[in-house]
């Protein structure tokens, strides 16, 4: 295994007065270090459009997945898709990424805008060899990956923002890969890219899109382990045993609750700090221990973590709430969401009375839930998370 990942991350806009988005993006698992996304554009907008990319998207990306050829995966594309009534035509296009061992990128493209590589932080012109399946012009390309790599798939209501409004004949392919490669060199995540683009999209259009909008981001990273230490353990006398594990991992080191702290500041023998500055009013503020890398309050601090996981996840709207922000809350989500590849929980069964009250204000869901629910948001967003529980 080479030490690169892939960092995936897409957001649509829907064609102003539907519902449902005529673009999907899927993404199946080979293996830990390979995987197939396709992003694919249905006929049209709306209900008819959102099936045709949902079917086109989910046949391909799992016919792929499993080893199936690229010219069975078209032609069963071309055999199951509907045909339309009023163009007389039955696909949808589509754009496909399959990484390969995190050192190949196989790129397959009908019909969309073609991709854009930003390599060393400039547009790279990669080469295409054409193909001819079931009368469809296919193109394909293949591609040694190197960190920090950024691939732009897109759906064409991205260079067809702004027609007739910033543009005669739209934000091109061309001014979108200058606009991107400006971004290149900030090191944003690929969801923060992908939004970025789709924003500047809807900014185009003059916040009426005439056709669905949809960006997906792949990114080439480096990987960065990262440890979330949650609770004491059942047994107390686990304490040593836990905190030796936690501490010799690789990478940086967040402890969470104010129990597991004082554990850890017994452990190193150092002082723990607390703070009174209270950044936001609905999470505690964070404390200081030397040798760790951020110390917060435990379950109302991870409740908050998880409502802008789930946030970026979706619309990414609350992005600039915890992006920009020293709370306790909003550290862990930049180390988590984007600084983090590799994430181990170390988590203490250790039951706290206080939040089995049934009377608090807040409903409090229980550690081990918070964690699992964590867990699968990090998994989403692409990250190899392991859970050592104590």
């Amino acid at each position: 295994m080479n030490n690169l990942c892939a960092e995936i991350g897409w957001k649509s806009i829907n064609h102003e007065g539907e519902q449902l988005c005529g673009d999907h993006v899927d993404v199946v698992e080979q293996s830990e270090n390979s995987c197939v996304i396709v992003l694919a554009d249905g006929l049209g907008s709306g209900v008819k459009a959102s099936i045709l990319s949902t079917l086109t998207s989910k046949i391909i990306s799992t016919m792929m997945a499993q080893g199936i050829c690229l010219e069975e995966c078209v032609s069963t594309i071309a055999q199951a898709l509907p045909i339309c009534s009023v163009r007389g035509v039955a696909y949808s296009t589509f754009t496909i990424i399959h990484l390969i061992d995190n050192r190949t990128a196989e790129l397959i493209q009908f019909d969309n805008p073609h991709i854009i590589l930003i390599r060393d932080y400039e547009i790279f012109n990669y080469p295409e060899s054409e193909m001819n399946i079931d009368g469809k012009k296919i193109y394909k390309s293949v591609i040694d990956l190197r960190e920090n790599d950024i691939f732009v798939a897109m759906s064409d209501g991205c260079p067809h923002a702004g027609i007739g409004i910033a543009y005669n004949f739209g934000w091109k392919r061309e001014d979108i890969a200058e606009f991107m490669k400006g971004l290149a060199p900030v090191g944003y995540t690929a969801k923060t890219l992908s939004t970025m683009l789709v924003d500047e999209c809807f900014r185009q259009y003059g916040g009426h899109p005439g056709d669905d909008a949809t960006a997906c981001v792949i990114r080439i990273r480096k990987r960065e382990p990262m440890n979330l230490l949650f609770g004491p353990p059942r047994n107390r006398d686990d304490c040593g045993r836990m905190m030796a594990l936690f501490f010799s991992k690789e990478g940086k080191h967040i402890v969470c609750g104010g129990t597991t702290s004082s554990i850890a500041a017994e452990y190193l023998g150092k002082p723990l700090k607390p703070t009174l500055n209270f950044e936001k009013s609905d999470v505690p503020p964070i404390a200081e221990i030397e040798g760790v890398d951020l110390v917060t309050e435990g379950v109302i601090t991870i409740n908050k973590v998880i409502e802008y996981a789930k946030d970026a996840l979706a619309s990414n709207e609350k992005y600039e709430h915890w992006s920009f922000s020293r709370d306790g809350a909003s550290l862990i989500c930049r180390m988590l969401f984007e600084e983090a590849t590799d994430i181990n929980f170390f988590v203490g069964r250790a039951v706290n009375p206080a939040h089995q009250n049934p009377e608090l204000p807040i409903n409090f869901n229980i550690k081990m839930n918070l964690v699992e629910e964590l867990s699968d948001c990090l998994r989403k967003m692409g990250k190899h998370v392991k859970v050592i529980y104590f």
